[in-house]
């Protein structure tokens, strides 16, 4: 049996993605701690079930103790831990495995007092040292990791191409409708490039979708924004109706450690795409065909290019992403990588 550990429930994106949807996919004999089983940990929600939390910590410890089972720590076991209770897990005797799929090792708390008590980047240091192999989400992680550990493998945040619906029709709809997919944390990204999202809808009409939150928060872009409230069901049938998925990013040592997961939903869709050249995002593009624009200007052309190319080439550049997502991003292509990496493979 697999005991796995992970700070969020399924409604988590990073817990559904680097795990949830991996055991779903599975046959493994499994032991599952979320946490509070919440999509975060904010203090105001673990303040509001303070026995689920004094539930957790104890299940937690009481699997510090256990050394018959092999374990998968994603992220961090609590918290409201500083790293002691990720080493008590990691330094069992049997097998186990730190997966992390976000730059968490330069997360170190600044802002409010609660993030400062217990920051992430203590917690990933440790998790990289003290595993017996770490599973990283891509290159970037997996090059700091390696000062750490002798043991790491590169897994990419896989997607499932055959839960989206695919795009059939490229005729563009009126007006052209630009897409983006993503949390309430990351809408602010949206702002990097809100003066060239307003020239092209003023040169085309264009208007933004956003899958995610209803909660307006990003001021004059908002009279040309549509929300749409975030479902995964949502998401698997609803990027399709875009016409171009769009995923700016700023460049930072954060940034450069992100999975590129918002592409690779695009990409299993079909959609054409536009992203900026951002840590893994930059080979995920590259392989699709796909712009990746720097500044407003070239953001504005990129998008353009696409909108004005002919419904055949659109098309075949959709097609294309959807063909590399399931060749090199899907959860099909990793498998038996992703069991040999948690310690309950053949390999």
């Amino acid at each position: 049996m697999l005991q796995v550990v992970t700070p969020y429930g399924r409604q988590g994106p990073s817990s559904r993605v680097r795990v949830f949807d991996w055991l779903d996919r599975t046959a493994i004999s499994t032991a599952v701690s979320s946490y509070v089983s919440h999509h975060n940990s904010s203090p105001r929600y673990l303040a509001r079930h303070p026995l689920a939390v004094l539930e957790a910590e104890r299940r937690l410890r009481g699997m510090a103790t256990d050394r018959s089972h092999p374990l998968l720590l994603h992220r961090e076991a609590s918290p409201l831990s500083r790293g002691a209770l990720e080493r008590r897990l990691l330094s069992r005797a049997e097998f186990t495995a730190y997966d992390f799929d976000d730059a968490l090792q330069w997360d170190t708390g600044s802002g409010p007092l609660y993030r400062r008590w217990a920051p992430k980047a203590p917690k990933a240091t440790i998790g990289a040292r003290y595993a017996d192999r770490v599973i990283a989400g891509n290159a970037v992680l997996a090059e700091w990791a390696s000062g750490l550990n002798r043991d790491v493998v590169v897994i990419p945040s896989c997607v499932a191409p055959d839960s989206y619906r695919q795009k059939t029709d490229y005729e563009l709809a009126a007006p052209p409708r630009l897409g983006w997919v993503g949390s309430a944390g990351n809408e602010v990204y949206l702002l990097l490039v809100a003066s060239a999202l307003r020239e092209l809808h003023r040169r085309t009409g264009a208007r933004l979708t956003l899958l995610g939150t209803t909660s307006p928060s990003l001021g004059e872009l908002e009279t040309i924004v549509d929300r749409i409230p975030w479902s995964e069901a949502t998401q698997h049938d609803l990027l399709a109706d875009f016409d171009v998925g769009i995923a700016p990013v700023p460049d930072g040592p954060y940034t450069r450690g992100k999975s590129g997961y918002k592409l690779l939903q695009y990409g299993a869709a079909g959609l054409p795409t536009v992203g900026s050249p951002v840590g893994v995002n930059s080979e995920i593009l590259d392989q699709f065909g796909m712009p990746a624009p720097e500044t407003g200007d070239e953001w504005v052309d990129a998008v353009l290019e696409l909108l004005e190319q002919p419904i055949s080439r659109r098309a075949a550049r959709g097609r294309a992403a959807h063909d590399v997502v399931r060749q090199h991003y899907s959860f099909e292509a990793w498998s038996a990588r992703w069991t040999d990496a948690v310690g309950v493979g053949g390999g």
